[in-house]
């Protein structure tokens, strides 16, 4: 597997399951890099096919961040093959503290470098920092800007998180987009029995660098990496229609506006897009503006055919009540 060179190379990262401090410095060890390398490419290449587009994106030395959606567990190794065998990038990924507690694997990854992510803690954002120090360093860091795999229920990104923008903003490090469909079909969100047979195509595309040349300079604060953020996401998004050849919804899912029970203009209750004009559930539809007055009479001239009464409306009994219009894409 390919190493860029950098400054954290021989150092001996941090042990235990200690949360590391800020004076403990980012390395990794070439020797593990390898091993892990060698191994990871073998077993993933038997359990998964790949098409691959976008290598031309990946700068060949400095610090770069890679910002892929997430849709599953599977996530993770698809980018991480993608990254090094395609990109010649080995990838630090940010993964939740709890991983780093097992028996050998959190050593292992400590060892090639990987970056804890410590949740509820007053100091959490200490792994940015360490993830500063990794990109000056020359890392390729994964960052999945949505915090999570995608709860948008067509599987489209959704809104993300300030990480991967407050890091590109304050080490002038690349933001590179990728997007990737396959990978949960071969292990969905939330289950633990995978599916590997027959393989599965995982396609997977890097584009061109998102430009937050507009944000340099500016101060950090919440308005601004929220249109960042929005910018790196746009870029993700359109990638992955690209790939899906379908039409991603005008209003990314946002988890913090489903979770308050709002409806959000353009998606129905359960999150799903809504259908072109239609009204979102709950609200009512607009009204019909009024018929200009005539300026004639209104009294109907002789010739005029009276107007067929119009026919009754059906009225809902309890035994079979009216159903609402289905959203698109769902019978």
């Amino acid at each position: 597997m390919s190493t860029p060179p950098s400054a954290g190379q021989g150092q001996t990262p941090p042990r235990g399951h200690d949360q590391p401090t800020s004076s403990r410095a980012w390395g990794y060890s070439r020797g593990w890099r390898l091993f892990t390398a060698t191994v990871l490419r073998v077993l993933l290449r038997l359990v998964m096919k790949h098409e691959w587009q976008g290598r031309e994106y990946f700068p060949r030395t400095g610090g770069v961040i890679l910002a892929p959606n997430h849709m599953s567990y599977a996530d993770w190794p698809t980018v991480a093959l993608f990254s090094d065998a395609y990109g010649h990038r080995f990838p630090v990924f940010m993964i939740k503290s709890p991983i780093f507690k097992v028996p050998f694997v959190g050593h292992l990854l400590y060892k090639v470098g990987e970056l804890p992510v410590y949740r509820d803690r007053s100091d959490a954002g200490l792994v940015l920092r360490q993830a500063e120090e990794a990109l000056r360093a020359g890392a390729c860091v994964i960052v999945y800007p949505e915090g999570t795999a995608t709860r948008d229920p067509d599987l489209w990104p959704m809104v993300g998180k300030t990480g991967a923008a407050r890091l590109a903003l304050t080490t002038g490090a690349p933001v590179i987009p990728v997007a990737h469909w396959g990978a949960q079909f071969i292990l969905p969100y939330g289950s633990k029995r995978p599916h590997l047979f027959p393989r599965r195509t995982v396609r997977m595309v890097a584009g061109a660098p998102v430009d937050l040349s507009k944000y340099q300079g500016q101060r950090l604060s919440a308005s601004t990496l929220r249109n960042a953020t929005a910018d790196i996401m746009a870029d993700i998004t359109a990638l992955l229609a690209k790939i899906r050849q379908q039409t991603p919804p005008a209003v990314p899912y946002d988890p913090a506006v489903a979770g308050s029970g709002e409806i959000p203009a353009g998606r129905t209750s359960s999150g799903a897009p809504a259908a072109s004009g239609a009204t979102p559930e709950g609200q009512d539809p607009p009204a019909s503006p009024e018929p200009p007055a005539s300026s004639e009479s209104s009294e109907p001239s002789a010739s005029a055919s009276p107007a067929s009464p119009a026919p009754p409306e059906p009225s809902a009994s309890p035994a079979s009540p009216v159903l609402p219009a289905s959203p698109a894409g769902q019978a």
